[in-house]
């Protein structure tokens, strides 16, 4: 028995470091967004710094939302580079994880280069010593690398960064920023409302993301009723053809053409405790209908300068004002009883929910075009905006960097405006050029909100992994269930026979979940 032992202590003498390759090829999830959030739970000190290898590299840093990308290539048994990991990590820390201050800016990534796995991506990025560190944008890194002498090369070498200090103020010259290690979370200039800066809308993408998958969890914590099924069909049909994501519309387009099976018609109610989660045919509860890889929390346009402002809210309206400028105009009246149902039965504001759809309910004729339905949702938005500033002020709940506004304004759009006031406080005060103001918002919520994808070159994948890219041109086709045609019928007869073609192939179970064939929903 003394071989037994010997070999028993043997394994527990083997320093974990020695199994990472393994671990590490799974973790963290390969994706666009999951890395941002990416904490170690084990210990008293987490690792804010994402840990990448060549499998997850080109996704990871492609996929990013972040501007600028750090990535440090070390050597687990480098005394030098374990000296080096808590300096490095309090500058993550600023930037990753869901406690991040000021998020969306930096993505703090490590390569260990004593893993075999990764001697190949070492060797593209000359490493010559440990710790060595890159700055450029993240979308750079993917199938690139770096020499000594390359120049024009958009990923440099940081060469002043062995403390904490020196890093962040060496990341502070670069992107003309004065960030702290001691900054505290939403108390930061990041967050400053820079309204005449248009762009900014491109980083909005993510948000509304994040709130069409809140959206969903909320759907399905309150229950989907007999009464509601049909607005909420109606709704994903809206998201299937106009969502200016495509990991969303795809989502959207595989719950729809299941949603028979996820929610049969002849049950009321669909009670969690009762569906089982390991049934495929009704585990609503389980499915992400953007991908497993939108993190919660994250917002970054809409992130609030105080914990409880923005966020969701931001996110649900820029979804909503994106949807309005993408249908055709023979889809406009569909529009707006969609979006208004989908308030009326899902949006748990009372107050707010009751203040919308009476706005809704108070349109008497049919919207005949996109122009129109368009602009009925932006003055909508202004009137409640209108309301809450006063609310707001009487009460001192109003977020101190993000005040509501008449939008837009000036700054943003001066052509939008004939004359005002010189008060932005009512929209009574201000004579609008809504012609300009409809081509502003085809611009701003259209071509302006997916930028960001072109401007990133990100890498395409085989759709699974929740790769981000631009909605070059949305489908005018809506998808229909089978079980809910004749309560819909809005379906064109090509999505109609592609949603027929999709389901069966699912039932056979041979596809479930892998939408490869169907890249351009």
């Amino acid at each position: 028995m003394s071989w037994i032992a010997a070999i028993l202590l043997f394994v527990n003498l083997v320093p974990p470091s020695s199994h990472r390759a393994t671990a590490s090829s799974s973790s963290p999830a390969v994706g666009s967004r999951s890395i941002l959030r990416s904490v170690g739970a084990n210990g008293p000190a987490a690792d804010y710094a994402v840990e990448l290898n060549a499998t997850n590299f080109d996704s990871a840093l492609g996929g990013s939302p972040a501007t600028h990308a750090v990535v440090e290539f070390f050597a687990h048994w480098c005394p030098a580079c374990r000296n080096y990991k808590p300096q490095y990590e309090k500058v993550a820390k600023l930037f990753n994880g869901p406690d991040a201050v000021h998020p969306g800016i930096v993505l703090m990534t490590r390569v260990d280069c004593a893993l075999k796995i990764n001697s190949k991506l070492c060797d593209k990025y000359s490493v010559s010593h440990y710790p060595m560190l890159f700055w450029g944008p993240p979308s750079k890194f993917v199938a690139a690398g770096w020499e000594p002498k390359q120049e024009k090369s958009k990923i440099r070498v940081i060469d002043d960064g062995r403390t904490a200090e020196r890093l962040l103020n060496w990341i502070n010259k670069q992107i003309g920023s004065s960030y702290c290690l001691d900054d505290e979370k939403f108390e930061n200039e990041h967050l400053s409302s820079n309204i005449s800066d248009p762009e900014q809308i491109s980083r909005a993408v993510y948000d509304v993301e994040e709130a069409t998958s809140t959206a969903f969890d909320i759907i399905l914590e309150h229950k989907i009723k007999l009464e509601t099924r049909a607005s909420l069909i109606q709704f994903l049909q809206l998201l299937v053809a106009h969502h200016p994501s495509k990991r969303c519309r795809q989502g959207s387009a595989e719950v729809l053409v299941n949603f028979d099976e996820f929610s049969p018609l002849d049950m009321l109610t669909l009670d969690r405790q009762e569906v089982s989660s390991g049934d495929d045919k009704t585990a609503f509860h389980n499915f992400q209908i953007c991908g497993k890889e939108v993190p919660r929390g994250y917002w970054i346009f809409c992130r609030g300068s105080k914990n409880d402002t923005r966020g969701f809210s931001c996110g649900l309206w820029v979804l909503l004002h994106s949807l309005s400028v993408r249908i055709e105009d023979g889809e406009s009246q569909f529009a707006f009883r969609a979006i208004c149902d989908f308030i009326h039965n899902f949006f748990i504001c009372e107050e707010c929910r009751q203040h919308f759809y009476a706005m809704c309910s108070s349109v008497s004729i049919p919207f005949k075009t996109t122009r129109d339905f368009a602009l009925w949702l932006w003055s909508t938005h202004n009137k409640v905006n209108e309301r809450l500033m006063k609310d707001e002020a009487s009460l001192g709940t109003a977020d101190p960097k993000f005040p509501k506004i008449i939008w837009p304004p000036k700054q943003l759009c001066a052509s939008c405006h004939r004359s005002d006031s010189g008060r932005n406080d009512g929209s009574s005060k201000i004579d609008w050029d809504q012609d300009e103001v409809f081509k502003f918002l085809k611009q701003y919520y259209g071509k302006t909100l997916v930028s960001v994808y072109q401007k990133k070159d990100i890498i395409q994948n085989d759709g699974t992994n929740g790769a981000l890219e631009d909605s070059a041109a949305s489908t005018n086709a809506i998808a229909v269930p089978i079980g809910a045609a004749l309560a819909i019928a809005l379906a064109s007869c090509a999505f109609g026979a592609l949603a027929c073609y999709w389901r069966s192939r699912q039932k056979n179970r041979k596809y479930y979940h892998h939408l490869h064939s169907y890249k351009n929903i």
